[in-house]
């Protein structure tokens, strides 16, 4: 069975490098011109996702290239003490294990470990597809058209698949009242193993840098009072939009906002949108990973949730003996509870990572002190109690589909 999947970033090669192994022959398309290195972000892989990565071989990879950040310090606008976590204990509360890992190094992981089995075609896109009784024809708007049994879409959360399946994603994508932006920066602030930032009302701002990065990362967050009008290519207005919420702001904000973002060699910009969708399949069409239910970035743990939707799509096409009509159902049922308790608990994120009153901004701070002096497993018990479903992702069990793996391409145990 010929599967083509749209998109190389983190969905797709994961489900590449499954669907491989279960015999199917895959054809990945990706947009950009080569693999990514944009810059880039760092991104959270919780203890499911992280099983998989341990079923793939891979943990070894994954654990030589994260980020190594150990120590969290911010400012709260008006007060001049810093507050410092260890982030070790931090994510302790959330998870049992847990790697932060920068995007671009997790999806170079997950290319070399499937380029030599499935096909790679960079620097193209779909442009059309046509389903008969048979399989789907697919036109791209450079290549040849080819012929495909199944097409996944992987593309994230402006999915191009969805679009041209599903309609456009206004109707299904819901702002969640945040907003994200990350540049790549020099690490002028010597940054290794420290994120250091300041927070204020409906907004909050870090740097950070890696231990495998020259350089550093800003981001931002804020809360505006309603949505904004921009488009999702166009820069300028991104950055004049970041410009007019943080003015005011002190610390290293007007350096940040003037020269570095003026010079910035890679710049990120998006709404914290939740992608709802009844149903992420259509005749032989199906969405992984943000393109079909993408929690909001940076807030619902979108990167484990697309790793554990990736791996259990393939596990169920290859249960179901190939058959869509089987497998795409079994997969929305297997995740459906994931999606749904991680959208609810994005919801909440977005309004405790930035704080909307004065009042929330002082449970900030008293949070950073129960976290630093109360033992871990009081702490999240306490924290449990305002924060309902805070450990989702150590609370997911994920199938074991390896007996369907094929003789050939048998994986580490």
């Amino acid at each position: 069975m010929r599967i083509l999947i749209s998109g190389a970033s983190v969905a797709g090669p994961v489900l590449a490098y499954w669907l491989t192994r279960y015999g199917f022959a895959v054809t990945v398309v990706e947009r950009a011109p080569a693999l990514r290195k944009a810059g880039g972000h760092a991104v959270d892989l919780f203890r499911p996702a992280m099983d998989i990565v341990d079923r793939m071989g891979l943990a070894e990879a994954v654990q030589s290239r994260k980020t190594g950040t150990e120590w969290l310090s911010f400012l709260v606008e008006g007060d001049d003490r810093p507050r410092t976590v260890e982030v070790g204990r931090l994510m302790r509360v959330v998870s049992d294990r847990h790697v932060e890992i920068m995007r671009d190094d997790l999806g170079e992981i997950l290319h070399e470990a499937t380029r030599h089995d499935a096909e790679y075609v960079f620097g193209d896109s779909i442009a059309s597809l046509t389903e008969d009784a048979d399989g789907v024809e697919v036109t791209f708007e450079r290549g040849r058209p080819r012929r495909f049994d199944l097409v996944i879409g992987a593309d994230g959360l402006h999915s191009n698949v969805r679009r041209l399946v599903f309609g456009p994603e206004s109707r299904y994508s819901t702002w969640i009242g945040a907003y994200l932006a990350v540049m790549s920066i020099p690490n002028y602030l010597g940054l290794r193993d420290h994120m250091t930032g300041l927070t204020g009302v409906n907004r909050m701002v870090g740097v950070y840098g890696g231990a495998h990065l020259d350089d550093a990362r800003a981001i931002f967050m804020f809360r505006p009072e309603a949505e904004l009008d921009y488009h999702h290519r166009d820069v300028a207005r991104q950055k004049e939009l970041l410009r007019e919420q943080f003015a005011g702001m002190g610390w290293e904000v007007p350096r940040l906002l003037g020269e570095e973002l003026d010079r910035a060699t890679a710049f990120y910009f998006d709404s914290v949108t939740q992608l709802r969708m009844d149903t992420w399949s259509r005749g032989r069409v199906s969405l992984a990973g943000d393109a079909g239910y993408c929690p909001g970035p940076a807030v619902g743990g979108s990167t484990s949730l697309a790793v554990v939707g990736a791996y259990v799509l393939a596990g169920e096409l290859a249960e179901a003996g190939s058959d869509h009509t089987r497998a795409f159902p079994a997969y929305e049922q297997e995740i459906g509870d994931y999606v749904r308790r991680s959208r609810a608990f994005a919801v909440g994120a977005a309004k405790r990572l930035i704080p909307a009153t004065p009042g929330a901004l002082r449970t900030m701070k008293q949070s950073v002190w129960l976290v630093n002096h109360i033992p871990t497993p009081v702490t999240r018990a306490l924290t449990s109690l305002g924060a309902r479903g805070l450990r989702l992702h150590d609370e997911i069990t994920t199938k074991d589909y390896r007996s369907h793996l094929t003789p050939r391409t048998s994986v580490p145990r």
